[in-house]
């Protein structure tokens, strides 16, 4: 596709755009004269941005996700630009390249300029792992030089690129030296259990590509990342594990080994959630005053399911969250009373869990030392008042590797009966590859809903390409679909939108078209254009913003969606 039919057929469609890392260039040599070799510098981002250059300082290095070593490039395009990055490197004159890219998101560009000759592109629309992509070029018979370069589209989300090869006739530039066997992991730890599941993590090896999961001694797993879980285990039995780490050079020495025994029953594989509800409304509940009504939480009608109560603060300590009852601004409501609220709605069968994040919250997961503080403070908040679980509503991003291992060590503290709710935004859950949408099907096992906000959106790309605008039947069902398929269980997804429309910026439907939407997935009736292909029985529910905002317009949402939800088949 060229650039003008590309602008013709996405411009103007939001999409998250999360590009996987690696890029290649190898060359193939017209003569045997000299040895080919890798002539890109700083090939896996592990020097910064050093030899090369991003448009409108749209570049910048990440840790996560990385498709090896400890960096990968990270490109924002805005407005105008689309976050175009470029390398020269220096090539030999009447030569044959193949220029190649490991790519991991939405749509991506890959490319070559200044070959002499015909200068090529190619490109992928969508990949939920990593992906080859490769092109051809000839360089004229004057040229030294060629700039490769990778680019996303203008307006989508991020992405990201890693692991650059310039192989190919050395024309005197020299390159990057060639990789050495990585190290064998560290840190290798067994996490939460089920009846047929270990969950392991490890410490990551800088120059690693991927890693080897060993059960008692025989190879089981391959992963990218540092974590994986085992699975298809037996019951009441304990299993040796060892991890190496693997690059083009080869597989490294094993680990040393750790021990992980599954339990008796298993308290996942449908997802977490205690005592949850088949189909369950939730509800956020303000721990503060913004012109919605005041309530304690004893003045949460009965419909709601799940209280999330909003918010959890950052501490000193990275990762670390506390909460602190507003009760100056809650009309002088106490602690004591808060607790024993909390007591009583769940002797009425309701859990209530904290949130952590919404749109001004400033937590950040990016090492196991956070994550580790985070599960520990999440924990201790749960000691403190009673909380069945945790809300992750990070809307400033998010680090899927070490969110799912704090998730996974709350969980070992928690029990089964841990309840784990996420609210992302549309953005974060349009392909399997983003780090949100990774998070919920890292921790599947012990995930009970994602309620991802259907608001505050503006359009989005449905799970059939098309693009759908927010405020429509369609624009739930379709971007709903998206979670359906793309691993998550229907018991896991729920629909989020405000309760009026002073609970968000855009993005407020009627109930009854919320309600319509439930149908369509549920059922198969009351859809728009928009008809999935199979419905979902089971499908969790609905969510809102907020139990105050709902109370502000005399609980008409959760009067008309709670029974909706509850009758679901």
């Amino acid at each position: 596709m060229d650039r003008t039919t590309r602008s013709r057929r996405w411009l103007g469609a939001a999409l998250a755009l999360a590009v996987g890392t690696g890029l290649s260039l190898m060359g193939i040599a017209g003569t045997a004269e000299a040895a080919d070799i890798n002539v890109a510098k700083n090939a896996g981002f592990e020097s910064g941005l050093t030899n090369w250059t991003c448009s409108g300082g749209s570049g910048v290095t990440a840790s996560s996700p990385v498709h090896g070593g400890a960096s990968a490039l990270k490109a924002t395009p805005a407005g105008q630009d689309n976050a175009k990055c470029t390398q020269t490197v220096t090539v030999k004159p009447n030569s044959t390249y193949t220029l190649s890219a490991w790519v991991q998101g939405g749509y991506t560009y890959l490319g070559a300029s200044g070959t002499g000759t015909t200068d090529v592109s190619t490109w992928t629309p969508d990949s939920a792992g990593w992906k080859q992509l490769s092109t051809t070029f000839t360089t004229g018979s004057s040229t030294t030089s060629v700039t490769v370069y990778t680019d996303g589209w203008y307006g989508q989300a991020a992405y990201y690129a890693d692991d650059v090869s310039v192989f190919g006739p050395d024309a005197g530039g020299g390159g990057d030296p060639s990789p050495t066997v990585p190290a064998a992991p560290g840190g290798l730890a067994a996490g939460s259990v089920t009846s047929s599941s270990v969950a392991l993590s490890w410490n990551a090896v800088s120059n690693a590509t991927g890693y080897n999961v060993y059960r008692n001694g025989a190879k089981v797993q391959s992963v990218t990342g540092a974590s994986a879980t085992a699975t298809g285990l037996s019951a009441s039995t304990s299993y040796q594990f060892q991890v190496t780490a693997t690059n083009a050079a080869g597989e490294s020495a094993k680990s040393a080994a750790v021990t992980g025994t599954t339990s008796a029953t298993g308290g996942g594989g449908g997802g977490g959630g205690g005592s949850v509800p088949k189909h369950a409304v939730t509800g956020y509940w303000q721990n503060f005053n913004n012109g919605a009504t005041v309530q304690k939480i004893s003045d949460v009608p009965a419909n709601y399911d799940i209280i999330a109560v909003s918010f959890a603060d950052a501490t000193g300590t990275p990762g670390g969250v506390t909460f602190n009852l507003d009760s100056a601004g809650l009309g002088g409501y106490t602690v004591d009373q808060f607790k024993a609220d909390i007591k009583a709605k769940q002797a009425a069968g309701k859990s209530v869990i904290i949130s952590i994040g919404g749109q001004n919250g400033t937590v950040t997961i990016n090492d196991s030392a956070s994550a580790t503080n985070f599960a520990n403070s999440v924990y201790s908040m749960m000691q403190t008042y009673g909380f069945d679980g945790v809300d992750i509503d990070l809307e400033n991003g998010l680090n899927s590797t070490y969110m799912s291992q704090a998730l996974r060590s709350l969980s070992s503290k928690a029990g089964a009966g841990l309840v784990i709710t996420m609210a992302p935004q549309t953005i974060d859950m349009q392909s399997t590859s983003n780090e949100y949408f990774k998070t919920a099907l890292n921790i599947k096992d012990i995930l009970t809903v994602v309620n991802m906000q259907y608001y505050n959106s503006g359009s989005m790309l449905g799970c059939d390409g098309k693009v759908y605008s927010q405020g429509s039947v369609d624009f739930l069902t379709a971007l709903a679909c998206i979670q359906l398929e793309g691993g998550l269980a229907p018991a896991q997804v729920g629909l989020g939108l405000p309760a009026s429309t002073s609970g968000a910026g855009s993005g407020y439907v009627s109930p009854t078209i919320v309600n319509n939407a439930l149908d369509c997935l549920a059922r198969g009736t009351n859809c728009g254009s928009f008809k999935p292909s199979k419905t979902y029985p089971s499908l969790r529910g609905a969510m809102t913003w907020s139990t105050n905002w709902d109370a502000k317009s005399g609980n008409a949402w959760s009067n008309a969606v709670g029974p909706h939800v509850h009758a679901l088949p």
